[in-house]
């Protein structure tokens, strides 16, 4: 009975992911983006979405490449936005009301960058919380843009095959 539903669940999901394979690549660009906006990404679960975009991915026959490609730019245009408004408004985003509330973060995001300068924006991709912050933090630091930039598109395209890869080669190799 069980094996009966899981076979039944898994005939859906391969049956979506060829029938919407052209949606994942807009999808995983959308949660990318979304996901690197300071206080959107606690609230939308992009980390799970993508995760198991990775997973579809594999089920079907979807482009890996074009949706590791737009995961990769929405991560770093979002990110970029961030760093821009930092540079742009600069501290006065610190007092702004909905980062007000979070004193203990953009201290934790501030102490980040100070310890790994450039290097923090390839790490904080990787680390929750600080992934909504660091980048605005480092706009409003004063980091230079090259060297942001050069961080944020590396750190994007190796975070999207990190979040991919598990789910697309578990579903090739195992279902």
């Amino acid at each position: 009975m069980l094996f009966e539903t899981f076979h039944a669940l898994q005939d859906s999901m391969v049956d979506f992911a060829k029938t919407h394979a052209n949606w994942l690549a807009p999808m995983g660009f959308a949660f990318a983006f979304l996901k690197s906006l300071p206080l959107v990404a606690l609230v939308i679960p992009g980390t799970a979405l993508l995760l198991s975009i990775g997973a579809i991915l594999g089920l079907g026959d979807a482009n890996f490449v074009a949706v590791w490609l737009a995961i990769s730019v929405g991560a770093a245009l979002g990110d970029w936005v961030q760093f821009a408004a930092g540079v742009w408004f600069g501290p006065s985003l610190m007092r702004s009301k909905p980062l007000r509330k979070r004193p203990e973060l953009l201290h934790r995001s501030t102490l980040f960058i100070q310890k790994w300068g450039v290097l923090s924006i390839v790490l904080c991709r990787f680390f929750g919380p600080l992934r909504a912050t660091v980048p605005m933090i480092a706009g409003i630091c004063g980091m230079r843009a090259a060297a942001f930039q050069a961080a944020n598109w590396a750190s994007a395209f190796l975070w999207a095959a990190a979040l991919l890869l598990p789910g697309w080669w578990g579903t090739r190799t195992f279902l």
